[in-house]
């Protein structure tokens, strides 16, 4: 497969974080959609963003040894002060602590109904009989920056008892993100628990 990792404007890159793409055909890939007789899904699934050019919706980098490191969902990156960041950079770290049994981050548009900046936001299922409190909050943001950078660590922590996914076990980052601020949630047929998007819906925490 021609692999490789484009950045914004389409170039190739090397040693930096970009787009995963495929830039030749390959075996496995679709050659359409059920249901799309012109193919305008198939076209805006994967070929959209580069004209031609197939993009996987992955944040990555490719070394110099021509290893891949995945970052995260490229539509779920975070982008706070400028500064692109992929979530599994965070969940990394968080899944190190042995009180979180997973988690799920966001980036939440902060100030509120203004063209301003986005805040990282992490929601944390712990463990049986735990509580979120200010310890275990500090702990958390210290490990992340610790290991990362000031800019990955969260603006907010918030305890749930469950996070959604689809049925095939993928967290869903989108919806949450889409729940968090008012908006529809798109393919929640998709969604093995879609009873757990309302724990993310008006939450007092992200008011402030």
């Amino acid at each position: 497969m021609k692999v490789e990792v484009f950045d914004e404007n389409g170039k190739p890159v090397r040693g930096e974080k970009g787009e995963l793409v495929c830039t030749a055909p390959f075996p496995s890939m679709p050659i359409g959609f059920w249901n799309d007789p012109d193919g305008t899904k198939y076209r805006a699934a994967y070929f959209e963003r580069f004209p031609g050019v197939w993009c996987h919706g992955d944040w990555v980098e490719l070394t110099a040894h021509d290893g891949m490191i995945i970052y995260g969902r490229s539509d779920a990156t975070l982008n706070p002060g400028g500064v692109r960041i992929g979530t599994a950079e965070i969940y990394r770290q968080v899944e190190q602590l042995d009180e979180v049994v997973e988690s799920i981050v966001i980036g939440q548009d902060w100030p509120p109904d203004a063209v301003g900046d986005v805040r990282v936001v992490l929601f944390v299922r712990l463990r049986d009989g735990l509580t979120l409190d200010d310890a275990l909050i500090d702990r958390i943001k210290r490990h992340i920056r610790a290991n990362t950078t000031p800019r990955h660590v969260p603006a907010k922590i918030v305890q749930v008892s469950d996070i959604p996914r689809t049925k095939s076990g993928k967290i869903v980052e989108l919806a949450v993100r889409n729940v968090v601020h008012s908006l529809p949630v798109k393919n929640v047929e998709a969604l093995a628990n879609p009873e757990a998007l309302e724990q993310f819906r008006d939450r007092a925490e992200l008011k402030t």
